[in-house]
């Protein structure tokens, strides 16, 4: 698209804080899903059958029994046994602030988990004088013998800085990496500039140590403060993090108006939100394009017309082979499951599979097969399978 040079000072940026991501509902990207050639249900190389519904789930991962827990945005945390379809809420969860896009958040476990039991939570909280910022605690999950059960000496290990007004973009995505760090997606809460700004955290992609230490070799560790957690900067709403087979992090982010991408995640590199983007403002405003600043990392997939990408994961099961090595990411406007394809450290969209309803998370099954969770109330998960 046509783009004219730097038009945006990023102290003009502000004014543009409201965005078409709240005008078409939390997370939307503010487009109409575009008319791909998305696979259509008898085209779909898999059986999608439902297996349950949850009100708003936001995230979901699998118990080394087989088990589920899903968190849903307004607080609470059920745990679903697959094998009788009964589900039960945990509790000891934090308080979140709910509205918008914010609430109950992500929820994962310790690689040691089968010893130690420790899982860790992302939510929304409140600050004071009205304002907000996602936060992420690490607690002991004690199931009981009727399925349900608590979460015991829970611990808040981060926290968003500053906390900002407003109810949308906290990413707050976890993730775990082969180093043993635990990861984070801090958005910049549609407020533009602080990803661009070391003194806070927000529109970053931070690394910690398991219990919320710092790492001594983070790129930005000698700064100090805030600046310390930091491993990359200038994101704007990121809502997947995963690591793939080699051990690279890539992550998803929506963008704005036609911006939406995909990045690998490089140690200290700048992503240029919002200095640069493949997207527009949502008021018509150009963003000069990625190539026009080449000092930032530019995207290896982009959108335009949008997904409004939610979750993101690697597939590594034997059920789908044809599929091995891929990456998924729900679709919430484009309601769809998209499927991502690799060349080393190259990627491209290889297909898309319409599923008729926002998809808010993509998970892999124990057995290989893929697990979705739908956006909103009533929202079914769904179990693929490869068809018969």
């Amino acid at each position: 698209m046509t783009r004219t040079p730097l038009l945006l000072a990023l102290g003009l940026l502000p004014i543009l804080a409201t965005t078409a991501c709240n005008a078409a509902g939390p997370d939307a990207s503010g487009q109409k899903a575009p008319a791909t050639a998305a696979a259509s249900a008898d085209q779909r190389p898999f059986t999608a059958t439902e297996v349950s519904r949850f009100d708003q789930p936001w995230a979901m991962t699998f118990l080394p029994d087989g088990s589920l827990l899903v968190t849903e945005k307004r607080g609470k945390l059920q745990h679903l046994d697959l094998a009788s379809g009964q589900k039960h809420e945990i509790t000891g969860v934090p308080k979140v602030a709910y509205g918008g896009q914010g609430g109950f958040g992500d929820v994962i476990l310790h690689p040691d988990f089968a010893r130690n039991h420790v899982v860790y939570v992302s939510y929304a909280e409140e600050g004071t004088l009205d304002t907000r910022g996602a936060a992420v605690a690490r607690a002991t999950l004690a199931l009981d013998a009727n399925g349900g059960g608590q979460l015991k000496d829970l611990k808040v290990i981060w926290r968003q800085t500053p906390k900002v007004s407003g109810e949308g973009h906290y990413g707050h995505r976890l993730a775990f990496g082969p180093d043993g760090k635990l990861w984070i997606s801090s958005s910049e809460r549609q407020k533009f500039d602080p990803a661009q700004d070391m003194s806070g955290n927000l529109g970053k992609i931070i690394r910690l140590n398991d219990d919320g230490s710092l790492p001594a070799d983070n790129p930005f560790a000698s700064q100090g403060g805030v600046a310390a957690q930091v491993w990359s900067l200038g994101h704007r709403n990121v809502l997947g993090i995963a690591f793939d087979a080699n051990g690279k992090l890539w992550a998803q982010e929506m963008g704005p108006a036609g911006g939406d991408e995909l990045n690998l995640i490089v140690r200290g590199a700048n992503y240029g939100y919002p200095i640069v983007s493949n997207g527009d403002h949502y008021d018509g405003r150009p963003i000069p394009d990625h190539d026009t600043r080449p000092e930032f990392a530019a995207p290896k997939v982009t959108w335009n017309p949008v997904i409004s990408p939610a979750g993101l994961m690697f597939y590594s099961g034997s059920l789908f082979p044809q599929w091995k090595g891929s990456a998924f990411i729900g679709g919430l406007s484009s309601t769809s499951l998209v499927r991502i394809a690799f060349d080393g450290d190259s990627a491209r969209e290889a297909e898309r599979f319409n599923m008729g309803e926002r998809i808010r998370e993509v998970e892999q099954g124990p057995d290989g097969a893929l697990w979705l969770l739908e956006d909103g109330s009533k929202a079914r998960l769904l179990k693929l399978t490869p068809k018969a």
